[in-house]
């Protein structure tokens, strides 16, 4: 089935293998199928619209709304709804269910819904078993760590994204199993590594990519158990040491080191894409998985399609970003745990199961729809509860409903103006005018970014940056610091530095930023210099670094088959398939 895309108005394929998918996700009551409506949006939208609810790297100070100690928390304290810290809302402190309210058949599912939004508690930040760690987000047993996101069960980790059973880990991005990395990119099981991408089981590499099995290589790209290579020449214990062990890094060696590295790593053929003990995969960064198409960041997965992020042992998944351990999902974002039989859901955990339109809803519930915060219940719909009678009774009426409604609940598409067709409520994932957060603080925005001009005529909400100065002895720009961390003086710790670049589009940058000891000791212990741009900047240039989450069609450099790739056909690097590129390295 073709489809123009009611928001960019580009084509779409829907199959016949989406529409079976769609009818066994969708509810049962009765013995009767309610049908999913098939996709109005092509999957980017999609995935724009689910992102733009996912506010990660924004933490504020925040009063909570219960015990009203400051907090860290996801929200500013300019919005509207109602935030507990983590201790207020896990204790059991509140009842969502006071909040319920009766459907309301004269008004749109949406409005409703929006309604109960802002009179729910929510919670305020997903950072569970820490110790020493407040500062970070979607993480779980942190210690001692700082402004990490989407990482867990590590010690002495700051400014990551993406790490996990990791120690001393700094500025890194998808670092697994490792110890003593910084500026690293996609890798497993590493140790003492520095500026390098696509590493495995490696120790004491620089600047290097694509090394399995290897020691002791500097600049070195598309090795195989190899120890001791500079520049992908074989080099001697004595000349290691001499040229590498004992360097003090400055900015402006790192990047001649940068440079050099690269004129090797072009000359180098590219895997046409990261996938490792895969069958029918399609995408890039997957890894034992089967039957997954246009997944990036996946692993362990079966029958998963237009998935990014999906980290583990997710089945039968389609349009779904940022989950893990979900049975049979459609449009779910941010969940994780024994789930099974859902759609349209945001931050689930531990369930909820055969729940349609929940956020924040989990623990062992069941046969949700429409609602809020709500644990160890069923048969729920807009956080009231009914007895499993009433239920399959209101449900199928509330769907009829949705099907009924001529409400876009004020979303608009990309020329700013509402779809010239109107949208049914059901199966459409909650429009980007309702997400809690503005649309520069989510992930859409690093994924698909827009102009302030473009996300307030599309009826979205933008945050204005609020630049606190931090309470330091002084302020001192960042191209002031010593370039030697051998020169750095102990009372770097009261001074904030100021970046040196300007700040990005959507990304608050500019602000100035503090160095934390254990930071000073990590950088003195490297002889690394202290880092000239805000922790938001380097995260992003890290980021840019990766292949964007794309395919383009291209062929092989060498046989010319035909391949899917997320190198784009313009760029310089040269590109096999696998075949090809097997023979090249092994």
């Amino acid at each position: 089935m073709q489809k123009i895309c009611n928001n960019c108005g580009q084509n779409f394929e829907i199959s016949k293998d989406d529409l079976d998918f769609l009818e066994k996700i969708s509810p049962k009551i009765k013995n009767k199928v309610y049908k999913i409506s098939p996709p109005t949006f092509c999957p980017d939208c999609r995935m724009q619209r689910k992102m733009s609810f996912r506010n990660e790297r924004f933490l504020y100070t925040r009063k909570c709304d219960l015990c009203e100690k400051p907090s860290i928390l996801l929200y500013s304290p300019d919005k509207k709804y109602t935030v507990y810290c983590r201790s207020c809302w896990w204790k059991d402190s509140f009842d969502p269910l006071d909040f319920g309210q009766e459907y309301n058949f004269e008004q749109s599912f949406f409005e409703q819904f929006d309604q109960l939004l802002y009179k729910v508690p929510l919670l305020g930040l997903w950072n569970l078993h820490s110790e020493n760690a407040d500062f970070n987000n979607n993480s779980f047993y942190l210690k001692n760590s700082y402004l990490n996101f989407n990482s867990d069960k590590s010690e002495r980790i700051f400014y990551n994204y993406g790490v996990e059973n990791g120690i001393d880990i700094f500025d890194c991005t998808f670092v697994h199993d490792s110890e003593l990395c910084y500026e690293c990119i996609d890798c497993e099981k590493i140790y003492y590594c520095l500026f390098s991408q696509n590493l495995k089981n490696s120790n004491e590499c620089y600047f290097s990519s694509d090394l399995i099995g290897c020691s002791r290589c500097f600049a070195c790209h598309g090795l195989r158990n190899k120890d001791l290579y500079i520049f992908n020449q074989k080099v001697t214990l004595e000349q290691f040491h001499s040229e590498v062990k004992n360097l003090v890094f400055t900015h402006d060696l790192i990047n001649e080191f940068k440079a050099k590295s690269r004129e090797v790593y072009l000359k180098i053929p590219k895997r046409f894409a990261q996938i490792f003990n895969c069958e029918n995969a399609i995408g890039d960064q997957i890894r034992n998985c089967k039957n997954v198409i246009n997944c990036f960041d996946c692993k362990d997965a079966e029958n998963v399609k237009n998935v990014i992020y999906g980290a583990f042992d997710n089945e039968n998944i389609l349009d779904s970003y940022g989950i893990g351990d979900v049975k049979w999902g459609y449009e779910i974002l941010g969940s994780g745990f024994d789930m099974h039989t859902n759609a349209f859901i945001i931050n689930g955990g531990n369930g909820p199961s055969d729940s349609y339109y929940c956020i924040q809803c989990g623990q062992n519930s069941k046969n949700l729809f429409g609602c809020i915060g709500l644990r160890h219940k069923q048969y729920c719909v807009l956080n009231k509860q009914y007895n499993k009678e009433e239920y399959e009774k209101l449900v199928p009426k509330i769907i009829e409903s949705m099907l009924r409604s001529t409400s876009y609940a004020g979303q608009v598409n990309q020329n700013g103006a509402v779809p010239h067709e109107a949208l049914a409520e059901w199966g459409e994932f909650f429009p980007s005018s309702m997400s809690p957060f503005a649309y520069n603080e989510t992930v859409a925005m690093e994924e698909y970014p827009l102009s302030q001009e473009e996300i307030l005529k599309k009826g979205y909400k933008w945050q204005e940056e609020k630049i606190e100065i931090p309470k330091v002895a002084k302020i001192i720009p960042a191209d002031k610091l010593p370039d030697k961390i051998v020169d750095i003086p102990n009372d770097i710790l009261n001074w904030a530095i100021l970046p040196v670049d300007m700040p990005c589009q959507g990304i608050f940058t500019n602000r100035p930023f503090i160095i934390q000891k254990p930071e000073l000791d990590f950088y003195r212990q490297m002889n690394l210099p202290i880092p000239h741009l805000h922790p938001d900047e380097r995260y992003k240039k890290r980021m840019e670094l990766r292949n964007p989450r794309r395919l383009w069609e291209r062929k092989c450099d060498k046989c010319g088959e035909a391949i899917l790739t997320t190198y784009s056909p313009d760029r310089k690097e040269i590109i096999y398939c696998e075949d090809c590129y097997l023979q090249e390295v092994y």
